[in-house]
């Protein structure tokens, strides 16, 4: 079919352009995208694949519109949330653990599906797409069905963010920090995925501080309930439990030294690939270091519960959220570099 589809080549604008998207197979499904966040991991990969033309995006909300042969989980019509692509058949998906699937990065991260097919043509020639088992930065996706999650009557905009950023935020917190009420946690960096867990653990009834250098992050942190510095070296209590969504070794060092004897430090940033550790501390206090992706959700069980959280009034992530027309994608990220958004939005079909 041909829809439209928002192009990158490295550092160059991007640009809307038709392209031809393949049919569904016997287990995908076609969705015509509402809306689609814009994640930090877009513009990485987006760098790291220079020139080469891609439709990146995975964090799409839309509506079902063509079903595989074999799809029986589905209806068209259906809204759904898209999220990261697992096999369902390794030992981890059986666990509930799809993030960290046998087959995640030949799933997500290869451009095409697993066969080798290209989801995507511009031109008549593939372009890398399948990106995290959908291509979303498009006005319809082709999708497996085991990614979509049906979430009713709700605005697109809200959610489709939990595909990935906000569902990392708040997965981070309920299921590998696990803070109770009367905690303390300790949150650096109130971007998308910060805020997600700022929200989720107020929810809980934690007591949340974040250090968060960008003024307008921390006057919303503190609006919703949270204690909110502009760095590590201010004045700090003692936590319980810290998350990192960082990644810079000197954030993770000053974190771990906060913590109370037997905290729970969680890192979700991804930076360098060593960070020098104070073992001794870390023995001698109990202290626990864990990364985490996708907030170790399996999305078919955590988005509906964090969609019924926000429409009992306990997660308002609409407040989070800064909508763009698809083709002003570059301003979008502008904007959210300087602070202008804490997590655009993209809408192609308006």
């Amino acid at each position: 079919m041909r829809t439209s589809v928002l192009l990158s080549r490295g550092s160059a604008p991007s640009e809307v352009v038709e392209a031809e998207l393949d049919g569904p197979r016997p287990t995908e499904v076609i969705v015509r995208i509402e809306a689609v966040g814009v994640c930090h991991t877009d513009l990485l990969t987006r760098r790291a694949l220079g020139d080469r033309p891609a439709v990146l995006g995975h964090e799409g909300c839309g509506v079902v519109e063509r079903l595989g042969e074999a799809v029986d989980t589905l209806a068209v019509g259906d809204r759904v949330v898209l999220s990261f692509a697992s096999c369902g058949g390794c030992g981890r998906c059986r666990a509930g653990l799809p993030a960290y699937c046998a087959s995640a990065t030949a799933l997500n991260s290869s451009g095409r599906r697993p066969d080798g097919s290209p989801t995507i043509r511009v031109g008549g020639e593939p372009v890398f797409g399948a990106f995290f088992g959908q291509s979303s930065f498009a006005a319809a996706a082709v999708v497996d069905a085991r990614s979509c999650v049906r979430v009713g009557d709700v605005p697109p905009e809200v959610v489709a963010p939990l595909g990935c950023g906000f569902l990392t935020g708040a997965g981070a917190v309920l299921n590998a920090l696990r803070p109770a009420p009367g905690d303390r946690l300790l949150v650096v960096g109130c971007g998308g995925v910060g805020a997600a867990a700022v929200l989720t653990a107020l929810s809980e009834g934690v007591e949340v501080v974040v250090v968060e250098p960008v003024a307008a992050r921390r006057e919303l942190a503190v609006r919703f309930g949270a204690t909110a510095v502009a760095a590590l070296d201010d004045p700090l209590p003692a936590f319980t439990h810290a998350l990192d969504t960082t990644g810079r070794p000197e954030s993770i060092s000053r974190a771990l030294d906060l913590l109370s004897p037997r905290g729970v430090l969680v890192l979700i940033g991804l930076g360098p690939e060593r960070v020098a550790l104070d073992v001794r501390s870390l023995v001698l206090r109990g202290l626990q270091v864990r990364g985490c992706v996708e907030g170790d959700a399996d999305p078919s069980v955590l988005v509906p519960e964090l969609v019924r959280r926000h429409r009992r009034g306990r997660l308002p992530l609409d407040h989070l959220v800064t909508t763009y027309p698809l083709d002003r994608f570059d301003q979008a990220v502008a904007d959210q570099r300087a602070g202008v958004a804490l997590k655009p939005v993209l809408l192609p079909s308006r």
